[in-house]
């Protein structure tokens, strides 16, 4: 048996796995029973109209800037710390992403900085609760109302998140949502977009659905026969069995996200007093779903002791990561736009201290324990060894 712990594991019951076999055994395995059950669960839980069921959250992002018009010559303002997927899908769509630097506190942008890259070629702005941390959202939202720019929301690592009464996922005009094996929920690959207006989501189930009109999805009874296509589209289609593993999985959120609560307070309890580690930063009136846990070493280590420290952590079958890099200084940004070290100091900052530690539901107490120690013991030996 693995003495192992992982950076991440997706919690799967009993129930889940039946709910899978159920829909297996149903004989309709695409655009069933399944998907719609669990985009009326999600949108219902989110206060949301519309819940619009994809493969993934980067195919969500970008039917969502596609429903919007946004194309080539447009800009599209987006972080530069977050997950690529963030910026991928503006190229995805032909226009150009214009990324704004982390505030150091939240990791998130702020909307004073969003609003400095505004200009008349801006037709969009993304804007992501990194790590799942909604504060500055309704600033974002705000400023998206003030300029009638949309405010595109990637809520990919935030389900079940509040700001005082306000729910990730009700900030922008469109909001996408992922389930990777990671996430609060997961249906293994998958995505849901969610939204408020009837148009958006007309266009984005048809795009989904290979250019479909959305009534005659099911093969005869709409505008259409199955083989025609008003628009061009993409198979962004959330198979059956996935959605299943999602409606069992949301039958379960507030449990999964509890136990998430546990074990990050169980980390915050453990690391705050390190002066070398800064553990997440989260104000009062905000209600983490917790996607990961993420610390970041002080200014006197640099990414090279981030990398040892986290080479010594795998050693000891700890799993961890660094989160994220930044997305302008990846190989394709750099050589299409231009952007060099320095252009954005406090996503670089950031990005060269942070380590992800393990983090799932299933985590136990002594495992957490036995996570900080090493890390405790990582970062005394490479303070040592300076000596």
């Amino acid at each position: 048996m693995s003495n192992t712990i992982p950076l991440s594991q997706p919690d799967i019951t009993d129930a889940d796995v039946r709910t899978v076999i159920a829909a297996l055994r149903s004989g309709r395995l695409s655009m069933g029973p399944y998907v719609e059950e669990f985009e009326a669960l999600v949108s219902r839980r989110l206060r949301r109209t519309h819940g619009i069921a994809v493969n993934s959250g980067t195919s969500g992002l970008h039917l969502a800037l596609a429903a919007l018009g946004v194309g080539p010559g447009d800009e599209v303002i987006t972080p530069a710390f977050s997950f690529v997927a963030s910026a991928n899908c503006i190229l995805h769509v032909g226009a150009t992403p214009v990324f704004v630097d982390a505030d150091p506190r939240t990791l998130n942008v702020r909307a004073t900085d969003v609003e400095a890259k505004i200009t008349d070629r801006t037709k969009a702005i993304i804007g992501v609760e990194v790590f799942g941390n909604p504060t500055g959202m309704a600033e974002l939202a705000a400023l998206s109302t003030k300029h009638e720019i949309p405010l595109v929301e990637d809520a990919c690592e935030g389900l079940g998140g509040l700001i005082g009464s306000d729910r990730i996922g009700g900030f922008g005009r469109i909001a996408v949502f992922g389930f990777y094996p990671n996430k609060q929920i997961t249906t293994g690959e998958g995505g849901m977009i969610v939204t408020d207006d009837d148009r958006v989501a007309e266009i984005c189930r048809s795009m989904r659905n290979q250019g479909r009109a959305p009534a005659g999805m099911d093969g005869g009874s709409g505008t259409g026969s199955w083989l025609a296509h008003e628009r061009m589209g993409y198979n962004f289609r959330l198979p059956e069995l996935n959605a299943a593993l999602g409606v069992s999985q949301m039958g379960r959120l507030d449990e999964l996200i509890e136990a998430r609560q546990q074990v990050a307070a169980q980390y915050t309890r453990r690391l705050m007093t390190n002066g070398d580690l800064i553990v997440p930063t989260i104000e009062s009136d905000v209600r983490m779903s917790w996607f990961v846990y993420v610390v970041r070493l002080s200014d006197r280590f640099t990414a090279a002791d981030r990398d040892e420290i986290i080479a010594g952590l795998r050693r000891h079958d700890i799993g961890c990561s660094n989160y994220f890099p930044p997305i302008p200084l990846m190989p394709f940004y750099r050589e299409q736009y231009g952007y060099r070290p320095g252009d954005f100091p406090v996503t670089e900052f950031v990005s060269q201290r942070t380590i992800a530690l393990p983090f799932f539901p299933g985590l136990t107490d002594r495992e957490v324990d036995l996570v900080c120690q090493t890390l405790d013991l990582m970062m005394t030996r490479l303070t040592f060894s300076r000596q």
